[in-house]
């Protein structure tokens, strides 16, 4: 919180899909993980300023399994509500993406506080993603999602509507009829349904245009639950479409709260990504955008999460409490009667100790993440057991956190004595299987010991690996990898005991690790990593020790 207001994004680095609820003077967060483990990040705040990572409930079989699972594939679109005394959270597993066709269940659990204990999930239907409970004045609860048509028609028209369906608590399943209450408008891909009530209206909020620079809120309303629903006088009460220079792009997928003193928020998904110069030679790796413009543009943190102040107007409607319908500012205005709340600063030092992972890190896919790293195994150290190979659907022996700034540096002592050339570890940047840098300890075949960059630059399907320059040869011993990243440079430097830091290779572009490289905004839903990996293709699963990890923003 500043002296004006609140900054955007509240909730920087990856973080898309935002599901809002207050509980008392409580305010909390869900938000989508994708491949990311454990599944569904809940930040927790008092003053809608500044939030703190309070849980990550999916963290066990029963609730989530993601191996083999694909690329931007897994945890879509959470829904936390609160009724009855307990948290409620929807989630769908997304299994594919692409093609016709999604396999997308959707499961719900609950539980007493976002800490647990979570209840084993409830299978709830899988006929389309981003589901939402609604809990109806009466006390009923209606389960909605998007429902996809895998039939080939027009542009949009696999989504085929909002549907909604009666949820029986006692039953732990949905009954009664599915009605189709919501086709969207003419921006069509409508999703992310949530639903509201207030004076006698139901309000539908969706999301349209898709996930990139088209992305839109919709509102409409109904004074019954199966509709018609007619549309806001605007159609979208927040997009950036039309507004390039807006701080904030891709403004889209909300939900809103009411604070104590009756005050309306809405939180967001948006991105805010870096003017690259264009390059031919790019220009593969920028597809599936609309036009020149916007192939200038990438968003390395991927889709992050904002707030902006709403107002209900005397025409019952809601609207953007500045007017128009695109945010202009970084800064929102601040909630009136809620005193300022901040946490602690997180250290740039993480250390490593018996216990639970530090929260900054993730891993992927896997519920048994003790067959890829141990805090035991050797005291103040991470050890992770080396697996397969990068970009492998089951098993990938990384642990990353998120790029939360356009400028940073990253740093890692690591021991490892690679047996051969298909062990290798070391420090990774990393979006997917395919668009990643990864500066790596190698055994070459003559016996030495070298670094070497393998790169993945967006070749998709098959994340072809090139090697950003010659190995370059080290001593034994530990080492310290960094990286320093400069919103499109990136650079890989090394040192070894108190040594000077020595460059490694060319400057690298750092945008390939964002949603427009690859295969593109409208495929890629995740946002950029950077840690530490071990790899074994002999799977031998030999092992790397690191000893801490650094990161620290840039002015």
């Amino acid at each position: 919180m500043t002296d004006n207001g609140i900054r955007n994004p509240i909730l920087p680095g990856f973080n898309p899909d935002p599901s809002i609820c207050r509980v008392g003077d409580d305010y909390y967060i869900a938000t989508s993980t994708f491949e990311w483990y454990p599944g569904v990040q809940i930040h927790h705040s008092r003053d809608l300023a500044n939030w703190q990572l309070a849980a990550r409930p999916l963290n066990r079989a029963g609730l989530l399994d993601m191996r083999g699972n694909c690329d931007s594939g897994g945890i879509w679109a959470p829904c936390l509500t609160h009724a009855d005394g307990l948290f409620w959270l929807v989630y769908t597993d997304v299994k594919r993406i692409s093609g016709s066709f999604k396999d997308a269940p959707n499961y719900l659990t609950t539980a007493p506080t976002v800490e647990g204990p979570w209840s084993d999930r409830v299978f709830l239907n899988a006929s389309g993603f981003d589901a939402s409970l609604f809990h109806a004045p009466d006390g009923r609860k209606y389960l909605l999602n998007m429902l996809w048509d895998h039939r080939q028609k027009g542009h949009g028209d696999q989504f085929a509507g909002i549907v909604l369906q009666e949820y029986d608590v006692a039953a732990q399943k949905l009954v009664g009829p599915i009605h189709n209450i919501f086709r969207g408008s003419e921006r069509k891909l409508t999703e992310a349904p949530h639903l509201y009530y207030r004076n006698g209206w139901y309000y539908l909020m969706t999301a349209e245009g898709g996930t990139g620079y088209e992305h839109a809120v919709t509102l409409a309303r109904s004074r019954d639950l199966l509709g018609p629903y007619e549309m806001h006088p605007n159609t979208h009460v927040l997009t950036t479409f039309d507004a390039p220079d807006a701080p904030l792009q891709r403004c889209g997928h909300a939900d809103i709260v009411e604070t104590q003193t009756g005050e309306t928020y809405m939180v967001h998904l948006c991105s805010r990504p870096v003017d690259v110069e264009w390059d031919e030679g790019k220009a593969a790796f920028r597809r599936g955008l609309p036009g020149e413009e916007n192939e200038r543009r990438r968003s390395q943190m991927g889709r992050e999460t904002g707030i902006q102040k709403m107002e209900w107007r005397d025409d019952g409607w809601l609207y953007l409490a500045e007017g128009g319908h695109a945010p202009t500012s970084l800064i929102t205005p601040a909630p009136k009667g809620l005193e300022p709340a901040p946490f602690d600063a997180p250290p740039v030092r993480t250390r490593f100790a018996s216990g639970p992972l530090p929260t900054d890190f993730q891993w992927l896919r896997s519920p048994e993440p003790e067959r890829m790293f141990s805090l035991d195994a050797r005291p103040g150290h991470l050890r992770i057991f080396g697996r397969m190979s990068p970009g492998n659907v089951f098993e990938n022996a990384m642990l990353a956190r998120r790029q939360t700034e356009h400028r940073f540096t990253a740093t890692t002592e690591i021991t490892f004595d690679p047996i051969d050339f298909q062990t290798f570890a070391g420090l990774m940047c990393w979006y997917n299987m395919a668009q990643h840098h990864f500066l790596a300890v190698c055994r070459e075949d003559d016996g030495s010991r070298a670094l070497r960059i393998m790169s993945a630059l967006g070749d998709f399907p098959f994340g072809k690996t090139v090697f950003g320059c010659d190995p370059e040869l080290v001593p034994d011993g530990p080492l310290e990898l960094r990286v320093s990243v400069d919103k499109a440079a990136l650079q890989f430097s090394w040192r070894s005991g108190e040594g000077a830091w020595r460059d490694i290779g060319p400057v690298l572009d750092a945008t390939i690790l964002s949603d427009e490289a690859g295969v593109g905004e409208g495929n890629n839903f995740t946002g950029a990593f950077v840690g530490m990996a071990a790899y074994d293709t002999g799977g031998r699963g030999h092992h790397a020790d690191f000893a801490w990890f650094d990161y620290a923003l840039r002015d």
